[in-house]
């Protein structure tokens, strides 16, 4: 039996902080108490010395880029990263080679990972103009929903067809998460650069090209017609201020049917540090101006914004140092996440029993999760001890992804993940991530 207790730990959950120790038998969380003491010479205990102890981290959208671009990374290589990132599971988008818009494609996603992730996963069934009937045959028991791309952004994935929409929207009882930037005015956007610039345009346009008129008219539009058909919506990388109007924080969680997600880039980047980071910070949609920034921040803390996310997706350097048109949007996040939003808290920007709620509790529960996401007896020992006064400088040899860069290169962090936990397993600790495959398919409340 493996049996960890994990002792003396500022304990996160549900929106307080108390110091006490958590006892884990196998993969589940069996007691939690002020003080618990070891029964068995058998046990592992591990001294959290005041540090936090929080949920794992629940990243609803991923890039692990497998099967079909693993030159930029794979399912192992990333969900070792995400571990040592305090991310325990994850949800990875259809936009892989081939696309997993049919069942089989979808499942042969999930034999991959059970042989291979360090974290817990599932995997979103992608829609496109034809394939509804495909879709329709999605088992919300044991896949996480359904993702439909808005914007091309990258892959062939765009559902451009209003009908199509329409019957997606009103014919699925899952979860939709989109990607919400409009085509059209991204392209014409794009031709008045061109006219301007000719090939040889400025990264410093990317926000002006996929701008916030493209972001507010895809976004609205998808609000709408969840509206209109009762569906449920929840839109992914929110990044301007503008999109906020169509958000409330007016109801609970739990009787929201449209959710909204920030992701990590567009809370700490803006258009300011295009000049310095060039293509590393260029994605869809687009890092956006410091108002932008503060807005999205006002609505996460308000309630208007309800999940922390990474939208990971990694790329080659070699591709990213291509010229504006030709490097690929995306980059590298799952290691750095959590981190980085504890480095937030030292700012004051935001709570620790805040970033528990938005980056474990909500994801959980829009996605209706089972056992995960929290701190109580009986679910699984999905943890994270971090230390939020243990500095340590992001530099190439501490780098996880297989790509082997990040946006934070070069940053120093205030706080570090010391251990993670998947189902009961320690597979981070020391720096180092255990050759443990503890990862298990996600399964879900519904």
């Amino acid at each position: 039996m493996n049996k960890v207790l994990i002792k003396n730990a500022k304990i996160v959950n549900e929106g307080t902080i108390f110091e006490g120790d958590v006892l884990i038998e196998n993969d589940l969380i069996v007691e939690i108490s002020d003080s618990i003491s070891a029964k068995s010479s058998e046990c592992k205990i591990i001294d959290a010395e005041g540090n936090y102890l929080i949920p794992g981290a629940i990243d609803d959208q991923v890039h692990f880029r497998e099967p079909g671009l693993t030159h930029k990374g794979d399912i192992e290589s990333e969900s070792r990263a995400a571990v040592a990132g305090g991310i325990t599971s994850f949800i990875e988008q259809p936009n892989t080679v081939p696309n997993a818009v049919t069942q089989e494609i979808l499942e042969e996603k999930y034999q991959i990972a059970a042989e291979k992730s360090y974290a817990n996963y599932s995997f979103m069934m992608g829609a496109t103009n034809d394939n509804l009937e495909e879709v329709l045959k999605t088992n919300p028991k044991n896949v996480a929903g359904i993702k439909i791309f808005l914007g091309s952004s990258t892959g062939n994935m765009l559902v451009d067809n209003e009908v199509v929409l329409e019957k997606i929207f009103s014919s699925t009882p899952m979860l939709i998460a989109v990607h919400c930037e409009d085509e059209t005015t991204i392209k014409n956007n794009l031709e008045k650069f061109k006219a301007e610039y000719g090939e040889d345009i400025p990264v410093t346009a990317h926000h002006l090209i996929r701008s916030e008129e493209a972001c507010f008219i895809s976004s609205s539009k998808a609000v709408a017609l969840a509206k209109k058909t009762g569906a449920r919506l929840h839109i992914f990388h929110l990044s301007t201020a503008k999109e906020m109007e169509l958000f409330t924080n007016k109801i609970p969680l739990e009787d929201k049917k449209i959710t909204a997600e920030v992701c990590v880039h567009h809370l700490w980047f803006s258009d300011e540090d295009y000049k310095t980071k060039g293509n590393l910070i260029k994605w869809n949609p687009a890092v956006k101006t410091t108002n932008d920034r503060k807005v999205l921040w006002d609505a996460l803390v308000d309630g208007r914004i309800d999940v922390i996310a990474t939208d990971h997706a990694p790329h080659t350097l070699e591709e990213k140092k291509q010229s504006y048109l030709k490097a690929p949007s995306g980059g590298p996040l799952v290691q750095h996440a959590v981190v980085a939003m504890f480095e937030a808290y030292h700012q004051g920007k935001i709570s620790i029993e805040k970033i528990v709620e938005k980056m474990c509790h909500n994801p959980a529960k829009i996605f209706k999760i089972e056992k995960r996401g929290f701190i109580k007896e009986g679910y699984y020992a999905d943890l994270v001890i971090v230390n939020s006064g243990l500095p340590w400088s992001v530099k190439k040899e501490n780098i996880l992804y297989k790509c082997g860069w990040s946006p934070f290169e070069g940053f120093t962090f205030k706080s570090r993940i010391t251990h993670t936990f998947v189902n009961g397993q320690m597979v981070y600790s020391a720096s180092k991530v255990k050759d443990i495959r503890a990862g298990k398919r996600l399964t879900f409340d519904r």
